[in-house]
């Protein structure tokens, strides 16, 4: 015996379709959708060159124990921030920091200060 036409079931849809162009914005290419992660994707590789560059600058003003314990290194807001893996590194980082002071501001004018916390490596 055939199947019975879907009598049971309503004709046409079964979700309304709502107008998604106000919140959402089809991408027609590749290059769309790179172009609206541009801004984002040139804040992470501008701050990934900071931290190459503080890396660096730190490696050859400190000691190499000091320079593999460093875990990052972030500049925000005129002041430079160094995570050392663990707090004993940390103190140790923050006495080594105090004499760069100077030599820090003739690099960079921006930074006002040296701030040294703790984030231990993944």
């Amino acid at each position: 015996m055939p199947n019975k036409r879907h009598r049971d079931k309503r004709s046409g849809t079964r979700f309304q379709r709502t107008d998604r162009s106000k919140s959402f914005r089809a991408a027609h290419s590749v290059k769309d959708l790179l172009g609206r992660l541009t801004p984002t994707l040139n804040r992470v590789s501008d701050q990934a060159s900071a931290q190459t560059f503080w890396h660096r600058w730190l490696a050859g003003h400190l000691p190499a124990a000091l320079c593999q314990r460093i875990s990052g290194i972030v500049e925000s807001n005129g002041t430079l921030v160094i995570y050392a893996e663990s707090a004993v590194w940390s103190a140790r980082l923050r006495f080594a920091v105090q004499d760069l002071q100077e030599p820090l501001s003739a690099t960079q004018r921006d930074i006002r200060e040296i701030s040294v916390r703790v984030l231990p490596k993944a």
